[in-house]
């Protein structure tokens, strides 16, 4: 059941998005404000996926399609009409979004979630083909190159802020915002009589059908809401990493990290995603050393996590304080 934020929870949000803030005034270090770019991109794609299937139950593993479409729609829309990608970024995160109505209409037809993983990820895979034979319009595999920057703007009271590969701050702080911004999303989404059914409709899918609950109706409201968030996601991607090729923008190993990153942060928890999204982003670059082995380590430290901690590292910092209260009674 989704667990509303407590004083303290929302105290701590507060005091990470705080922290968040300052990292770029206390070092400009590139590479780790590469890191973290990466990671908050990566986790409003692992909220959003949550959101689907930790919070509706709906078992896809499909998203990384819009991811895709985001990318390289922002990405050809910026480049064919000359369109600002402040502009085209939306334009992409809708285009995500009518895909995710696409697909979710026969997912309504389907009750088996084994069948909603397959029809998803073969969803996922005809874009893959799709994108990778239009190598006229999007090169391929040979890579989407001379995708524009988010174009420069001034504001009031710290001056111009001038988007370039060289400086990090500006894409930092951007995708900050839309993390935020997505976290909000959900959150509101969560609390409402739409979050309810949800929640319903992922426990007990026929009880809630006989009590009232319009399944086709959340089930789309749910694909759409997800799909442009990681649209959004995807398009912020597109004109920050400057190149695209399918495998990188709609492979199958996108989805699989996703998959990891909920499941080691905690499914169907508001942070979990953000949580495991900052540590294995984080945690695979620390491991580049290892070369060979990087991976070998990296896929054991994800067993060990959800062997010893199913319900995610989210649920560590309550388990922690039960066995302290355990212990002083």
């Amino acid at each position: 059941m989704f667990q509303p934020l407590k004083p303290h929870q929302w105290a701590l949000m507060a005091a990470v998005i705080l922290v968040m803030m300052v990292i770029p005034m206390i070092t400009r270090d590139s590479y780790l404000l590469h890191v973290l770019i990466l990671a908050m991109i990566f986790g409003i794609f692992a909220s959003a996926w949550n959101l689907v299937t930790g919070f509706a139950g709906l078992k896809t593993f499909g998203h990384h399609a819009f991811f895709g479409i985001g990318a390289y729609a922002s990405a050809l829309i910026s480049i064919n009409a000359g369109l600002s990608p402040w502009i085209t970024i939306w334009i992409a995160a809708l285009a995500a979004t009518i895909a995710g109505l696409f697909i979710g209409l026969p997912i309504l037809r389907i009750k088996s979630m084994p069948h909603v993983a397959i029809v998803t990820l073969g969803f996922a895979e005809i874009v893959r083909i799709v994108i990778s034979n239009l190598q006229s319009i999007t090169r391929g595999e040979l890579g989407l190159w001379g995708i524009p920057a988010f174009t420069d703007f001034t504001l009031p009271g710290i001056g111009k802020v001038v988007f370039t590969p060289a400086d990090k701050l500006p894409y930092y702080y951007l995708v900050l915002v839309l993390l935020i911004a997505s976290v909000v999303v959900v959150t509101l989404l969560m609390r409402s009589k739409t979050g309810l059914s949800m929640v319903a409709m992922r426990d007990a899918e026929d009880a809630a059908e006989s009590l009232g609950v319009n399944l086709t109706k959340q089930k789309l409201l749910v694909f759409g809401v997800s799909a442009f968030l990681v649209g959004l996601a995807g398009a912020f991607y597109a004109h920050y990493i400057g190149i695209l090729t399918p495998s990188a923008a709609v492979g199958i190993d996108l989805m699989i990290l996703i998959i990891a990153m909920v499941l080691v942060g905690g499914l169907g928890t508001l942070s979990g995603p953000l949580i495991g999204a900052l540590i294995l982003t984080v945690t695979i670059e620390l491991l580049r050393d290892l070369d060979n082995y990087r991976l070998l380590v990296y896929g054991a430290i994800i067993i060990l996590i959800v062997m010893f901690l199913p319900k995610g590292l989210a649920t560590l910092g309550p388990l922690v304080a039960k066995r302290f209260t355990s212990r002083s009674q």
